[in-house]
């Protein structure tokens, strides 16, 4: 089979502690430029660097202390405990055969607390719902403590309350967070920065309201995006309406 160019020509240069999203249309390429950044998967053309280290020239272990990625769409082992596949995310620092100690069990406490799911520790993985096994992920990717954090689609199957719960905890957190994002709401609300990928190419990384500005969205998406501004909050949001009337049936 032929191979497929998704992206070309995409220069990204995160500063630390930003939180920066990436947006578009499905099937642009959200997911794999998210992988190649992690280095799992390897570029055609380029490098990625990390604190000016390429990520190419790491070990596996060496990688995992970098960059930690949640994925979209896991296979969970059946057979662990919520706190089980959580602590996986601590793999990277742990002597082979080391089962763990109080720290390491306390760190994982911790991550399940952030994402507000402390009392899953001793649940079976394979009884969480959709939204639960989403958290959990992200438990064992903060337990990694790595200076890069990398979120694909972090908000699929939580509700409202979650999802801007799961958001703000990205935003409190001392790291650099890269989030590929469905909801233009969410990535205009929470990032400092916005990529636009369209038709195989990346738009100059910038601030939401350049990044996600009308003119791009209808572009992109083929919706009207106003930008309102919250009377308490003062939050830009965008209100997303259908460019034509029939769309709306």
């Amino acid at each position: 089979m032929g191979k497929r160019v998704l992206l070309r020509g995409v220069e990204l240069d995160v500063a630390e502690g930003e939180t920066v999203g990436i947006v578009g249309p499905n099937g642009c390429g959200k997911s794999t430029l998210l992988r190649i950044l992690a280095g799992i998967r390897a570029p055609a053309a380029g490098r990625v660097l990390v604190d000016g280290v390429r990520l190419d020239r790491l070990g596996a272990r060496r990688r995992a202390r970098k960059v930690a990625l949640v994925g979209q769409e896991q296979d969970l082992p059946s057979d662990l405990l919520v706190g089980e596949l959580v602590a996986l995310g601590l793999t990277p620092y742990l002597p082979p055969w080391h089962g763990g100690g109080p720290h390491e069990r306390a760190a994982v406490a911790a991550a399940l607390a952030a994402v507000e799911l402390a009392d899953l520790l001793d649940r079976p993985v394979d009884q969480l719902s959709g939204g639960e096994r989403r958290r959990v992920l992200l438990a064992r990717g903060l337990v990694q403590e790595t200076p890069l954090l990398l979120l694909d689609e972090p908000t699929n199957h939580l509700d409202v309350r979650h999802q801007l719960h799961l958001m703000r905890l990205v935003r409190r957190l001392d790291r650099t967070v890269v989030v590929a994002l469905h909801d233009l709401t969410l990535a205009a609300t929470f990032c400092d920065r916005v990529l636009v990928l369209h038709e195989g190419l990346a738009l100059p990384l910038a601030p939401p309201h350049e990044a996600l500005a009308p003119d791009v969205v209808d572009a992109v998406f083929g919706v009207d995006a106003t930008p309102i501004r919250h009377p308490v909050t003062g939050d830009t949001h965008l209100l997303i309406t259908p460019l034509r009337p029939e769309d709306m049936s």
